[in-house]
């Protein structure tokens, strides 16, 4: 979950805007889908273009006789039809983030040859509202972001994570309904497969980001002659058992590849948030504040939890590490927190997007694959995690809530292959916090002739018209724009 997420900005999407929707025609599943019935989204914000509509599918695919689902769908139309050449799908990250508003957001972003070929299209995906939504009503004190990533106590102890995953766990099964069996990386997948087919096109196109795309790389294993042009853009590690916890371990890399970039930004004479006088200074710096801060925690009226201590600082400095223009955030807590105060709580989003977005988080994480049930065993990784990496103090080794879930996967993980059409493009920053550039090699590596990689010299999560550079975005643009990708693997200096 981007913690369970992996990103701040991902609670940001689960909180925004609830689009009004209306009910539309639908398919069976033997015939072709009846056309979607789009209409105007309500809500703040939102071009006045995009359109709205729902989509029924099958909570278990299977049994597709059985019980449906509503997925929330959005599009912005092709702003030149006569260069109209398909759909071009908006992948969230998350899991828990949803792309409704992207083609009011940041698909607008996009060169105009490329809205001129495209439908932008988003979706909720299962699970998040305003689709059929899934909440576990766990314990507001149990929503706190160091609590979502399972940050170890400050000896290093396990115990308080393996009670978090049984309560958690217990009130998804009490409390989270039958959908939450049936949230996956390949029901979401086969759920776009849906989208494609209402929206009435042999095949189409993607741009996925983050857990984005893992999703991506599901939908090109399971539908490969149903894809267009595919980009992947801030690459996931596709070990096919070991997917998200890859993940949860890849932070120990990535913050070891961003902290440096944080460390010379935080050192730089003229800046007014500086934390030391050289750059060098800057990670025990940390280290000694984290370590203070476990000892001696702050008083944080207002704040969940209502303390400053040594986790809070470190999943500052996580989600700080996502984007450069983020870096603030983390200097004036190290600075505050030197002088021994709290400053104002942030904002928190509503509680009601907060239980969705972990349920979701929760259910895609756990259900996708098996994680260890021994205290033991995250124990000793967490031991190894904090020696070699102790920025993250173990938490990338530690119990997540799938140390106790209460269900076992339905099915075995997606297994990415060279077999398939050559029609991904992979673009990935040379320094990102939650997928580091040595996961998305791996994904290279398992995507063999299908893709072409384009690596970015740039710092920060999400790469394609974000974090990246004009290099890169030219690259991605192109292909979109004209299906042609570098002859060859490239690096955008």
């Amino acid at each position: 979950m981007k913690q369970i997420t992996k990103s701040a900005a991902l609670i940001a999407s689960a909180s925004a805007v609830v689009f009004g929707l209306v009910t539309p025609l639908t398919a069976s599943a033997a015939g072709a889908p009846s056309p979607l019935k789009w209409t105007k989204c309500e809500g703040e914000g939102l071009d006045p273009r995009q359109q709205c509509a729902t989509l029924p599918v099958p909570m278990n695919y299977a049994d597709p006789g059985g019980p449906k689902i509503d997925l929330a769908v959005s599009r912005i139309p092709s702003e030149k039809p006569s260069a109209r050449r398909g759909a071009l799908l908006l992948i969230a990250g998350g899991p828990g983030g949803d792309s409704l508003g992207d083609p009011s957001g940041k698909g607008q972003k996009l060169p105009q040859e490329v809205r001129d070929a495209y439908d932008l299209i988003g979706f909720a995906p299962r699970g998040n509202a305003p689709s059929a939504s899934v909440s576990c009503d766990v314990e507001p004190s149990d929503l706190a972001r160091t609590k979502l990533l399972p940050w170890p106590a400050p000896d290093g102890s396990v115990t308080e994570n393996m009670a978090y995953a049984r309560r958690v766990s217990e009130a998804c099964a009490d409390n989270g309904g039958e959908l939450m069996k049936h949230i996956s990386t390949k029901n979401n997948a086969r759920d776009i497969d849906r989208i494609r087919a209402a929206l009435g096109e042999r095949k189409l196109s993607a741009w996925g980001v983050s857990y984005g795309t893992y999703i991506g790389a599901a939908y090109l294993e399971m539908f490969p002659h149903r894809t267009d042009r595919i980009v992947l853009d801030s690459n996931d590690h596709p070990d096919p058992v070991r997917a998200e916890r890859a993940w949860l371990e890849a932070f120990e890399v990535g913050v070891e590849d961003n902290f440096p970039e944080f460390a010379k930004w935080a050192s730089a004479p003229g800046n007014p948030y500086r934390v030391a006088d050289t750059a060098a200074e800057v990670r025990p710096l940390f280290l000694r504040l984290a370590a203070r801060l476990d000892r001696e925690p702050l008083p944080w009226p207002g704040a969940n939890p209502a303390e400053l201590n040594g986790n809070v600082l470190r999943q500052t400095m996580l989600d700080s590490l996502y984007d450069p223009d983020d870096y603030p955030i983390l200097a004036k807590l190290m600075l505050a927190a030197r002088k021994g105060e709290a400053p104002p709580a942030p904002p928190a989003p509503p509680e009601s997007a907060l239980q969705n977005y972990t349920a979701v988080g929760a259910a895609t994480i756990c259900n996708d694959g098996a994680w260890p049930r021994s205290a033991a065993g995250y124990e000793k990784g967490v031991a190894e995690s904090r020696a070699k990496h102790p920025l993250t103090a173990g938490m990338p080794r530690s119990a997540m809530v799938c140390a106790a879930w209460p269900w076992r996967p339905a099915e075995a993980p997606v297994r990415v292959s060279d077999r398939g059409p050559s029609n991904v493009l992979l673009i990935q920053n040379e320094r990102d916090v939650a997928t580091p550039l040595s996961g998305a090699l791996k994904l290279r590596e398992a995507l063999g002739r299908r893709a072409v990689m384009v690596t970015v010299n740039s710092t920060g999560h999400d790469a394609y018209l974000d974090n990246g550079n004009a290099c890169g975005d030219a690259a991605v643009s192109h292909f979109l724009a004209t299906g042609k990708r570098p002859h060859e693997d490239l690096y955008c200096k």
